[in-house]
């Protein structure tokens, strides 16, 4: 009988065991998950390669876009606010948009010319320069027959695609958003950034025409 019962013990302290286990691994399996979408989809685990190539395109997109930590020379170069100041519900914000429709008409992504100039609005009125934007209408760029079938990607990084319709009133398109110019805790490389608002934008403050211009 004494045998029997030490038996059951050892099963049940087993069973326990498992238990606990599997409640373990739940819980790391879900706060894994929440990580994967609190990050946008990026790959943690990335190769030595990969990470060159990150650093590399950031690297030159600080390069290129250093001009424009003052938001006049963007307006010099035919970049112009649009959409306003673009806020997310929970997820931070974008901030201020300087697009050069030209650039975005031909549909080409260079590293060297960005679509867009992204600004966040300061306390004292001025405008931060907090990244770049590119993006590139999805039916220009699906019927475009020099490049390979599918979605853009730039020195490896896959652009995101918005539908229509969409809160820009635009059609399809294809973006990707370089944090160059502020880290962002959630990567580089996904559309909103929690440490960007917009509530200092008042749709008047800090957007005034370039000295010597009309």
């Amino acid at each position: 009988m004494k045998n029997i019962v030490s038996k059951l013990a050892v099963r049940f302290r087993s069973a326990v065991m498992c238990a606990a286990a599997l409640m373990s691994f739940g819980t790391w399996g879900t706060m894994a998950q929440e990580h994967s979408s609190h990050n946008g989809g990026q790959q943690e685990d990335l190769t030595v390669e990969q990470l060159a190539q990150r650093s590399e395109l950031l690297r030159l997109v600080r390069f290129y876009s250093a001009k424009y930590q003052d938001y006049h020379q963007a307006m010099k170069d035919n970049y112009n606010l649009g959409f306003g100041c673009v806020s997310g519900s929970d997820q931070g914000a974008m901030g201020l948009h300087f697009i050069n429709m030209g650039i975005v008409g031909q549909g080409i992504i260079d590293v060297r010319t960005p679509s867009i100039i992204l600004y966040e609005p300061l306390p004292d009125g001025s405008l931060k320069l907090t990244g770049v934007d590119f993006l590139v209408d999805a039916e220009q760029w699906d019927n475009d027959k020099t490049h390979a079938p599918g979605p853009p990607m730039l020195m490896g990084q896959l652009f995101h695609y918005f539908e229509a319709p969409n809160r820009f009133g635009l059609k399809p398109f294809y973006t990707l958003h370089v944090w160059a110019w502020k880290d962002n805790p959630n990567g580089a490389f996904v559309n909103w950034h929690p440490d960007v608002a917009c509530k200092l934008y008042d749709g008047k403050a800090g957007v005034t025409p370039a000295p010597g211009t009309k």
